[in-house]
């Protein structure tokens, strides 16, 4: 399946389901760009290397770039995501249900960042588009098994990797600059942790990304009257649809995710923040490779608390934590039960 620009304007104002599908889709991109994207640049902001402003502004064009190049090199995520579950035969049945889930993300992911508290884009669009496949097929022959269990891959993959890596790259530079001047130490890693804050972006936008675009390509397969993405070719104007929302919606902000993620965790030093950035882009880069759903909120965190363990786990601010825990672990049920709930009322009405 390729798509021209030309056919995709065509669909989107001749066919109003597909119109509100494409909405929604670029909907939840921005609010991905403006809820998660800020955790990228959190520790770089706290550790006062960057104002929040310019930031923001950095962020927005690495998010940008992600999409765009890697979608290019490795499209493996997007594929996951398209695979991972079966709306059916019923293409028209199909496309509601997914503008359901869509319509849930959007929901859930506004009122948790309303609060403050980081929320998983990915872990919100995975539970939302299989609770609405569990709603279609009335059971679980809605959920490829093989693709999905790369989900709870992802899930072990940025918590362990990324508090590991976070703390061996952490404690081997407090070994190897233990005789270094402090002052000079910390100008050399303010422009270090730039780059690796830069690097950060970057591969949120090529994870996250990649989600979104294989979304958008279930819409366009939907409208079309097929029922899978199977042999569909990423366009490039779709990577720089994808990329221009979600760099946009980085420039929003995303303040007090900021401080949740960089601030009231663990207090860092430049080197520590360092640390934190390069493990979580390396993290991210290894799933992004193999084609496995991370969530970029769980691996910063996950390094950061990595960073924090390296003196003591007291430097960790648990309270924050728990907040985040609780965050995650009622993403699934929560999200998966307002898409299925919405994808029968949606599917009654339309």
């Amino acid at each position: 399946m390729e798509v021209s620009l030309t056919q995709f304007i065509e669909q989107v104002t001749t066919n109003p389901i597909m119109a509100i599908s494409v909405l929604l889709t670029l909907g939840v991109i921005f609010v991905n760009g403006w809820t998660d994207a800020p955790n990228a640049i959190a520790t770089c902001i706290s550790t006062r290397c960057m104002n929040v402003r310019p930031a923001i502004i950095m962020s927005a064009i690495f998010n940008f770039l992600g999409v765009f190049i890697m979608t290019q090199v490795n499209s493996s995520v997007a594929s996951t995501i398209s695979n991972m579950v079966d709306f059916g035969g019923d293409t028209h049945e199909a496309l509601i249900a997914l503008c359901a889930a869509l319509f849930s993300i959007v929901v859930y992911s506004v009122g948790a960042s309303f609060f403050g508290i980081p929320t998983s884009e990915s872990h919100s669009l995975i539970a939302g588009l299989t609770g609405a496949a569990l709603a279609i097929q009335n059971g679980l022959d809605g959920v490829n098994g093989q693709e999905w269990v790369k989900v709870l891959y992802g899930l072990v993959l940025s918590l362990a990797l990324g508090f590991a890596l976070g703390w061996l790259i952490c404690k081997g530079l407090s070994i190897l600059c233990a005789g270094v001047d402090r002052r000079q130490a910390n100008g050399v890693f303010k422009y270090a942790q730039i780059v690796a804050a830069a690097s950060m972006s970057f591969m949120h936008g090529a994870q996250d990304g990649q989600k979104f675009i294989g979304v958008l390509l279930l819409g366009v397969a939907f409208c079309n009257g097929q029922s899978d993405v199977s042999g569909a070719i990423i366009p490039v104007w779709l990577m720089l649809l994808c990329s221009t929302v979600m760099g946009v919606g980085t420039s929003v902000g995303g303040e007090k995710i900021i401080k949740s993620v960089g601030m009231d965790m663990v207090k860092l030093e430049k080197y520590q923040g360092f640390s934190a950035d390069l493990a979580g882009a390396f993290c991210i880069l290894l799933s992004t490779v193999f084609g496995i759903p991370v969530s970029t909120t769980h691996t910063k965190t996950s390094a950061i608390m990595g960073v924090g363990a390296v003196k003591r786990l007291s430097a960790i601010n648990f309270s924050v934590v728990k907040d985040m825990l609780l965050t995650w672990v009622f993403t699934f049920p929560g999200c998966g039960a307002i898409s299925f709930v919405m994808a029968k009322l949606f599917m009654m009405l339309f």
